[in-house]
């Protein structure tokens, strides 16, 4: 037990010696001309990329010039309306031929003049059915309205960050001399 504090007390030390060394202050002159700029960046960018795709869906999109993004913004969103306006309508007609039922009147499931004919708890279980399903095509098209906000907000604040070649990971396959096998591997690489 002692033995666990007092490993847990060094690992401790280590590590806020370790921040506290690494806080040192760094002072570029301005005859320096090896400094690196600071890149410059939009702090509001993921805001307004959120804001404009809440507004009108793909807007956030366009906003961070990924243009090839708003048709499948649309095709999800379409698909999702199609599906809740399709069951929408087969609720509807199924609880209004219920609703004729029950008051005496024909409905286009009563089996006369050549109609399809279901029973009264036919058309319960249809009503059912379609509302469930008419409920889960809503929630998935909100669903998908709250994904593409999020992934235009991340889209922008990722675009900010800094991507070269200096710092890269890559996968490799090399081949084995001896067993004349592939092997994979990954470099990891940084460039100074």
């Amino acid at each position: 037990m002692i033995l666990k504090k007092t490993y847990l007390a060094l690992a401790l030390f280590l590590m806020v010696f370790n921040i506290c060394h690494s806080q040192e202050d760094i002072i570029i002159t301005a005859q320096d001309s090896t400094a690196l700029k600071p890149n410059e960046f939009n702090v509001l960018s993921p805001a307004k990329a959120a804001f404009y795709s809440a507004i009108l869906p793909g807007l956030g999109q366009a906003f961070n010039k990924k243009y090839w993004k708003i048709p499948l913004v649309y095709g999800a969103l379409g698909t999702g309306i199609y599906y809740y306006t399709i069951n929408n309508k087969d609720y509807n007609r199924a609880r209004d031929a219920y609703k004729l039922r029950l008051n005496g009147k024909p409905n286009e499931f009563d089996g006369l003049n050549g109609n399809i004919l279901l029973t009264d708890e036919a058309l319960i279980r249809a009503q059912k059915s379609y509302k469930k399903e008419r409920d889960l095509s809503l929630l998935v098209t909100v669903g998908l309205y709250v994904i593409q906000i999020l992934e235009a907000s991340t889209n922008a604040h990722l675009l900010q960050h800094n991507v070269d070649d200096n710092l890269t990971f890559s996968p490799k396959l090399l081949k084995n001399d001896i067993t004349n096998k592939t092997i994979v591997g990954a470099s990891f690489n940084i460039n100074f």
